[in-house]
């Protein structure tokens, strides 16, 4: 059905602009009953695009500000790959201060979701140690030595509690400040995983020091080699991942 689905939310939504930042997904500013909100148009399963709805919903009724999915006119919250968002006002963070706030907040995040169900098709970094593949992850596709790394990294975090973790909150373009509110937004990364992946900022936002900052570099390093393998980005990630 396509962006065709939209008069699915009502007969006077109209598309405005393309927004800048769709990798996997065609991304627009729509406006809907006279007000700005954010179309998303992708190739997601249902099972998917319903764990992430769940995940934002519980999270906005915890306090957390995160684009809500705005129901259709009977109340689904995606159509065919479709899902329209509330739109998140503010600009990217900036300051070490700021980026003190986005770990905050990211705290928050992992603590209001502790045991939450993985999402469907995902592996966690520790999952790895044994599977070869999840989602965008195919550790098959790596030479040998570098999965080794990879492993070796991920293996410092065996036995840590799980939670949601966002999957790219470092990129200044996810996250929206305005006053004192932060807002997360673009989750197409999130999933269940050990929280230190989260916590690798600018300014080291999250005040990690001595052993749990080199166990969350490298294994952030390690997991952004993975899932962009075979870039010059995951090649670059792999090259900070230490060798064994």
């Amino acid at each position: 059905m396509g962006w065709e689905a939209l008069t699915l939310w009502g007969e006077d939504v109209v598309r405005i602009g393309r927004l800048a930042g769709g990798v996997a997904n065609d991304v627009w500013s729509v406006r809907i009953n006279g007000k700005l909100a954010v179309g998303r148009l992708g190739k997601r399963s249902d099972a998917d695009l319903a764990w992430e709805a769940a995940l934002l919903r519980h999270l906005d009724g915890a306090g957390l500000t995160v684009p809500v999915p705005i129901p259709t006119i009977d109340g689904r919250l995606f159509v065919d790959g479709l899902v329209v968002m509330e739109y998140m006002e503010g600009g990217p963070p900036e300051t070490e201060a700021d980026w003190r706030r986005v770990a905050d907040t990211l705290r928050e995040l992992h603590r209001l979701t502790q045991g939450w169900p993985q999402r469907p098709g995902w592996r966690s970094s520790t999952d790895l140690l044994a599977a070869e593949t999840g989602t965008r992850i195919d550790l098959a596709a790596m030479p040998p030595e570098a999965v080794a790394r990879c492993r070796a990294a991920w293996a410092r975090l065996a036995g840590r509690k799980t939670c949601v973790v966002h999957g790219n909150p470092s990129n200044p373009g996810n996250v929206r400040i305005t006053g004192h509110r932060v807002a997360l937004i673009d989750w197409d990364e999130s999933h269940v995983d050990v929280p230190d992946l989260d916590l690798v900022l600018p300014h080291n936002g999250a005040g990690l020091e001595g052993d749990a900052r080199d166990i969350a570099w490298q294994a952030s390093a390690a997991w952004e080699a993975a899932v962009c393998w075979k870039d010059e980005y995951a090649i670059k990630r792999l090259a900070e991942v230490r060798a064994i």
